[in-house]
């Protein structure tokens, strides 16, 4: 098994680093924001002036690696090269911590979304030994983020009863999506709150929380391009008062607001973070 880190790598709230948001953000870095994340596969290899502009955040916040493109569910072999890249550019810029998504972008070939991995059994000891392998290559745990789907391929397993079981097979962390939580719930028509109440609180190292398009009442679509609506807000609240004030981390794809705007988001969870921890203080008085 390997082993985790002793103290997570960060705390409070957080910014996806977006190159839309790079230069505000660099004209006047946030003190709101207490860690930011980005995508590997947007910044291996990439020097030059965008090169150093990564390294003006990497050298004021501390970073986290979400992936796009590994594809932890294709029937393609794992991409190796791509891992070995990873771990080399964690070790350049002393970055602590990688995520991946707990579906698949392709086989053989890069799609530019994510598909829905059978909830079977079989489909279980597939993808947990395949994290497995991904861990031994990066010589750390990673966290795997539920996702949004939208037609089910297998539904022989609940999306919660897969989740547990990848999980606890892979022996790997998780990176709960509140927002994916709104959106499949609606979609596919559960009770958000009873999932979320089943994740293990020994296995989450951070939240993602997002907005996204209404497209009908009974149909949500994960954009991360819109404000997060209050039923998130209210499942993040919730989930502050089970778990505790969990690292969280603010989403924002496109259709970019005034940077006051995403501010005033990272501001929010900040208060309902400190909300919780006052709450929990004042139970133990």
């Amino acid at each position: 098994m390997i082993e985790s880190l002793n103290r997570f790598p960060v705390t409070g709230a957080g910014l996806g680093l977006r190159r839309g948001l790079m230069d505000q953000l660099m004209a006047d870095p946030p003190g709101d924001v207490d860690f930011m994340e980005v995508a590997p596969e947007n910044w291996i290899g990439v020097g030059g002036r965008l090169g150093r502009k990564f390294r003006f955040f990497t050298e004021r916040y501390p970073i986290l690696l979400h992936g796009l493109s590994l594809s932890i569910g294709a029937p393609s072999p794992l991409n190796v090269e791509l891992l070995r890249d990873i771990k080399r550019f964690m070790t350049t810029h002393g970055i602590e911590f990688y995520s991946e998504h707990l579906s698949y972008c392709g086989d053989n070939g890069q799609l530019y979304d994510l598909m829905p991995i059978p909830f079977t059994e079989e489909a279980v000891d597939y993808v947990a030994g395949r994290i497995c392998q991904a861990q031994d290559i990066l010589g750390r745990r990673m966290a795997i983020e539920n996702v949004s789907y939208y037609a089910p391929t297998d539904t022989s397993m609940t999306e919660a009863d897969f989740l547990l079981a990848v999980l606890e097979a892979a022996d790997c962390d998780l990176l709960l999506d509140v927002n994916n939580i709104v959106v499949n719930s609606i979609n596919h028509q559960y009770d958000p709150l009873e999932f979320m109440l089943k994740m293990p609180i020994d296995r989450i190292k951070y939240f993602h929380q997002a907005g996204h398009y209404v497209e009908s009442p009974d149909l949500r679509i994960d954009t991360h391009g819109a404000a997060v609506d209050q039923q998130s807000w209210r499942l993040l609240g919730d989930a502050y008062s089970h778990f505790g004030a969990i690292p969280t981390l603010l989403e924002r794809d496109f259709n970019f607001p005034p940077i006051g705007e995403l501010l005033d988001e990272v501001r929010r969870i900040k208060s309902m973070q400190n909300s919780a921890t006052s709450a929990v203080e004042s139970a133990h008085d």
